[in-house]
Formats: C-alpha cells, sequence, structure tokens
C-alpha cells in the first residue's frame, strides 16, 4: 500500500478528500444511535409526539445490530404506551424484545419490556397481571449495575413506574421507597431529570396518605425547582395544578 505522503498528493492532484480512501468506521450506528439518544432525552421530557417524530426517520429494516434494534423497540412501546396505542400493537413491539435472541446478553431490556407490559395491564385495570411484571421487575432493578448513562436513564425510567404502579395499588411505602431510590440515583449520578417526577410522585403519595398542606407543598416547591433546571414544561404545569389544589380545595 503506498504510504500516507504519496497518498495525500494523489488525493491533492485529484482534487479528492482524503477521507475518501478510507472506510468510515462506525458512521452509520453513530448517526443511529444520535437520533436514538434524542429520541430517548425526548421520551425522559415526556415530549412524545417528537420521540414519534424522530423515530419515523428510522428504517428499522437497516439496522443490523441487536443492541440498538431492542432500543428502537423499546422507545417505540413507550411511546405507543403514553400515547395510547393499540394494546396489541404495543405489546407485539415489546414482543420484539422479549424474543430478539440476544436478550440474556441485554437484560435492562428485559426489564423494561417488563415494565411496558405492566403498564399496559394496569391501564386495562388487570392489577393482578400489572403487579406479576412488576414484582419481576423489583426483585431485580434495586442493584441493577449501570456503566453508562443511557442505562442510568433506563432504570429511573422503571424506578419511576414502579413507583407510580404500587402508588396505584396504595402500596404508598412501596411507592415513597422506590421514589426515594429515583433521587438518590440522581443524586449519585448528577442527574436531575428525573428529580422533579420523582419529587412529584412523592407529592401525589403524601396527597394520598393525607399528610399536612405544608408538607405537601414542600414536596411540590422541591418538584417545581427540578422541573425549573430542567425547563420541564410538562412538569411545571402538572406542579401549578397541583398547588392550586392544595392551596383551595385540600
Amino acid at each position: 500500500m503506498p504510504s500516507l505522503k504519496i497518498l495525500i498528493k494523489l488525493c491533492n492532484r485529484l482534487e479528492l478528500p482524503l477521507s475518501e480512501l478510507f472506510p468510515k468506521v462506525g458512521v452509520k450506528h453513530s448517526k443511529l444511535k444520535e437520533l436514538m439518544e434524542e429520541a430517548e432525552f425526548s421520551l425522559i421530557l415526556s415530549e412524545y409526539e417528537k420521540v414519534g417524530n424522530l423515530l419515523e426517520k428510522i428504517d428499522l429494516n437497516l439496522i443490523d445490530n441487536s443492541e440498538l434494534t431492542m432500543r428502537y423497540h423499546y422507545l417505540k412501546a413507550f411511546v405507543m404506551i403514553y400515547n395510547e396505542h393499540s394494546t396489541i400493537d404495543t405489546l407485539y413491539e415489546l414482543d420484539q424484545i422479549l424474543l430478539d435472541n440476544h436478550i440474556n446478553e441485554n437484560e435492562l431490556y428485559k426489564l423494561l419490556a417488563y415494565t411496558g407490559s405492566g403498564i399496559i395491564f394496569k391501564k386495562l385495570d388487570e392489577l393482578e397481571k400489572a403487579e406479576f411484571y412488576f414484582a419481576k421487575v423489583l426483585d431485580r432493578i434495586y442493584d441493577f449495575p449501570t456503566n453508562r448513562m443511557e442505562e442510568v436513564w433506563r432504570v429511573l425510567h422503571i424506578v419511576f413506574e414502579c413507583s407510580k404502579f404500587y402508588a396505584h395499588i396504595d402500596e404508598i411505602d412501596i411507592s415513597n421507597a422506590l421514589a426515594e431510590h429515583a433521587v438518590s440515583i440522581c443524586s449519585d449520578n448528577h442527574v436531575t431529570y428525573y428529580l422533579a417526577r420523582a419529587a412529584i410522585q412523592l407529592a401525589k403519595n403524601a396527597i394520598t396518605i393525607k399528610a399536612s398542606k405544608d408538607t405537601i407543598l414542600a414536596l411540590i416547591y422541591d418538584a417545581r425547582a427540578y422541573s425549573k433546571i430542567n425547563r420541564n414544561k410538562i412538569a411545571l404545569r402538572e406542579l401549578d395544578a397541583m398547588e392550586k389544589y392544595i392551596k383551595n380545595e385540600y
């Protein structure tokens, strides 16, 4: 093979960028990852329309990486869940994860699929079936190792949804423990995006157990501070409504 010096001279003569002579290592996957990271971050912020628009830019048939395929199905399934799409179609998306040949190498996606299934059955008011899935998640998620920030996001997502479910079935102590665990994860990893959601859940739980007005308002104000840091308009609107209710009707 010619030396780099000769190649540079040849490229200059042909007015050809040197990069054209070398393979673009990982370019396809890096672009996919950029889209999916933006979509996942938008999911955290509850910007579901944006997530859907980003996923529409991805051709699933061109993905030749199992982890990216599972990530795609996870994001699509949760957008479908939050946008109240067909139960059958959403479960089909989750099954694409659970039936993947590499699922045992990607346990976190399995836990996300279980979480999604639990949410679906909760929406159907099939609480015993929902708890089956959430219990499977709960047994594993407390000590799940995280090595990358995306894994921290996913663990927080799971913990938060578990907290919501146990509040829904009036297991407030479990819900509070999970919400507080989410706050701890955020603190340990310097992540603020789920702090507001965890604090909102703690405030809702305080309302459920009829805590004092001052206690609830303090939780609302904490959640508002976190939401302002993240510019989370959806959370801020919810908190404004909660504060109005507590001050005027509680």
